[in-house]
């Protein structure tokens, strides 16, 4: 299994993920959520890896935007994927898949450091 780094191509998190990756000379595939959408099998993994709670990303512009209702309405697990899904934005940036099996979300370098060593 190999890396697969899940987000948005013009997301500052997931730029410094990619820069990151490159600089240390780790491969990896891209999965941009705007051009391929958001693969529902993995969103089921991911939420069972780190959490749903946690893959949604509440500091973000389209939390923000989203009205009271819809920001309340997302209060378990089915609710937070119709969302991620149907606004794949929400999604805390990037997902990783490290070949080892672990998830993680965000970028932390010092944490990738360790993953991208027992690759």
């Amino acid at each position: 299994m190999s890396i697969t780094l899940y987000g948005i191509a013009n997301c500052d998190t997931v730029r410094k993920a990619r820069a990151w990756l490159d600089g240390q000379g780790v491969g990896y595939a891209f999965h941009d959520f705007k051009k391929a959408g958001v693969p529902q099998d993995r969103l089921a993994g991911w939420s069972r890896a780190v959490g749903w709670d946690k893959l949604v990303n509440r500091q973000g512009t389209t939390w923000r935007k989203l009205d009271a209702a819809q920001q309340q309405g997302v209060r378990d697990e089915a609710s937070a994927r119709e969302l991620m899904l149907a606004q794949p934005s929400v999604i805390k940036r990037p997902v990783v898949e490290w070949p080892d099996g672990t998830t993680t979300v965000g970028f932390d370098a010092q944490a990738w450091q360790a993953l991208a060593q027992r690759r």
